[in-house]
């Protein structure tokens, strides 16, 4: 099991740019699949990105596509997502999670607090 801690949400205007971090810590960070979630209120919370353990294969969501990359660092214990051209509905709770690269979409292991991430217009 490991234990997430995202940092690096904020207010930003439309257009703009951020950079999420996920610091993990155990023993399993190099060996588990990453993913980064969103939830609005009221609605379920969606991965919009997922890494595998190399880093070899990454996977968007359409509505990301193109503008947000998602990184690892294993040396570091640290996943990384780098959000452009942001708009205001992108402005959603960013969740740090960790699984199996086979279902870590739909069923992740570990999550993390969530950090807040507001794109004004």
């Amino acid at each position: 099991q490991l234990q997430l801690v995202e940092s690096g949400g904020g207010l930003v205007q439309a257009g703009g740019s951020l950079r999420l971090s996920c610091a993990a810590s155990g023993r399993t960070f190099s060996s588990s699949a990453m993913a980064w979630f969103r939830q609005v209120p009221g609605k379920e919370r969606l991965c919009v990105a997922a890494i595998s353990p190399s880093g070899a294969m990454r996977r968007y969501s359409d509505s990301v596509k193109g503008r947000f990359t998602i990184s690892r660092d294993n040396d570091k214990n640290t996943v990384y997502l780098q959000m452009n051209s942001l708009n205001p509905e992108d402005t959603a709770v960013y969740y740090c999670a960790a699984g199996e690269w086979n279902n870590i979409s739909n069923g992740p292991r570990d999550w993390g607090q969530g950090t807040q991430v507001t794109v004004s217009s």
